[in-house]
């Protein structure tokens, strides 16, 4: 609280050259001293000017125009400025009642009840600089919105994509990853258009880097996007999702995105090996420098739908389970990690996000790669809805739900609140 000294009498006898500001000088001159010399203290007189607070409280405090050695014989002789009163305690409703303190020794609260105490000893930071921002791409000029995710578009590649990424810029997120809706013309049973070099990942992908080289992009690498069938890999006649082949298509698809200028590339479908057999590929190539973000721990999960719906993407029969993980299992993740690790991955990913907390944080403490999180279609889409709803606040749902994804040990969250959430932490900073 801002104050200002009043004048008050004062036995500080004035010093000749000198003018008081606030220090009356008193008849009784028991009180002698020299400016830059030793101090002589014959006499204590009692307090005599007092520090009162402001009416304005944004208003300077008024300088005496004394020296150090000034202020300093002041309050040796008792001159000492009364500093305002000490707040008095408030007081508690009526009907509260009286009970001996609890005999304890520590009390956790004591080091959250001031907002600044709380952020001293905040124990999880995020940044937009932690946002890894999923955008869809089509090969359309317009930007089409996705009915079951609000806020979401599918961007034209050459216009809507470019503007997108320069918001995301703006406020820190210089960290993007591609998901391409493809026209079913080009889709077949064996995805090949997914590793066609002039097809619309890997122009948008040049495009990008030739306006923003900077820019860190990742790719997504499976066949559902490109596939007929709508699966990850290969259909056998049969309904099985044939491993090895798949493998091998996924390769050339990884190579012709690095190719493009891709900084990561991400298998995300779940089949046995493919971490071990596109670094190998990769590496064949010259394109050593090129990262593998393995979707690690992908389950098979119901929170996919809204994504599915973007890309026009989802399985024409059955389902996933034979290669995505089951939900109900947790030291199946150790299997997978391991496995990844040995075969060269840079990065593991936990999918879905929010409700495997746990998987998170057991490969944070299983493994010293970095971890990511994939914050999935789903889980935002119901933030949203509840939003809308008026159920939630929106803002500060999503912002605690990215901040629990880090404390569980994510590294990098994928989320399509990225700019949204980015835009947030710039306005409190500001």
């Amino acid at each position: 609280m801002a104050s200002s000294i009043f004048n008050a009498p004062c036995t500080v006898p004035a010093v000749k050259g000198k003018n008081y500001f606030g220090l009356k000088p008193a008849v009784n001159n028991d009180l002698r001293f020299n400016v830059g010399k030793k101090t002589s203290i014959i006499g204590c007189p009692k307090r005599v000017f007092t520090v009162r607070a402001s009416e304005k409280k944004d208003g300077p405090i008024k300088k005496l125009g004394l020296s150090d050695a000034e202020c300093e014989a002041a309050v040796v002789a008792g001159n000492v400025p009364e500093a305002p009163p000490v707040p008095p305690r408030s007081a508690a409703p009526a009907g509260t009642p009286v009970v001996p303190s609890l005999p304890l020794s520590r009390r956790p609260r004591r080091n959250r009840k001031s907002p600044v105490m709380r952020a001293s000893f905040q124990e999880t930071s995020i940044s937009p600089a932690n946002f890894v921002y999923p955008l869809f791409i089509h090969e359309g000029e317009e930007d089409t919105p996705i009915g079951a995710m609000p806020g979401c578009y599918r961007l034209g590649w050459r216009h809507g994509l470019v503007e997108e990424v320069a918001k995301a810029r703006d406020v820190g997120v210089n960290s993007i990853v591609l998901f391409p809706k493809v026209p079913d013309a080009l889709k077949s049973s064996t995805g090949d258009e997914a590793y066609n070099d002039n097809g619309l990942v890997p122009r948008a992908i040049q495009l990008l880097k030739d306006k923003y080289p900077d820019l860190v992009i990742y790719t997504d690498v499976a066949l559902d996007p490109y596939s007929s069938d709508g699966h990850d890999g290969i259909v056998r006649e049969d309904g099985v999702i044939m491993n090895d082949e798949t493998v091998y298509q996924l390769c050339k698809q990884a190579v012709s995105q690095a190719r493009a200028g891709a900084d990561v590339v991400s298998p995300s479908d779940m089949m046995d090996g493919r971490v071990g057999a596109i670094r190998k590929a990769l590496d064949a190539e010259g394109f050593q420098h090129v990262s593998i973000m393995s979707y690690t721990a992908k389950y098979a999960s119901s929170f996919y739908g809204p994504f599915r719906e973007a890309l026009e993407s989802s399985p024409r029969f059955g389902d996933k389970k034979t290669y995505q993980m089951n939900p109900a299992n947790y030291r199946e993740a150790l299997v997978e990690a391991h496995e990844d690790e040995s075969e060269g991955a840079d990065i593991l990913l936990v999918k879905p996000g929010l409700p495997y907390l746990d998987i998170i944080r057991l490969l944070r403490d299983k493994s010293p790669l970095p971890i990511a999180a994939y914050q999935v279609s789903g889980e935002y889409s119901m933030i949203k809805a509840g939003g809308v709803l008026k159920m939630i606040d929106e803002e500060r749902v999503m912002m605690e739900s990215l901040m629990c994804l880090r404390r569980a040990g994510a590294d990098i969250i994928l989320t399509y609140f990225a700019l949204q959430a980015a835009r947030c932490l710039c306005g409190e900073k500001r």
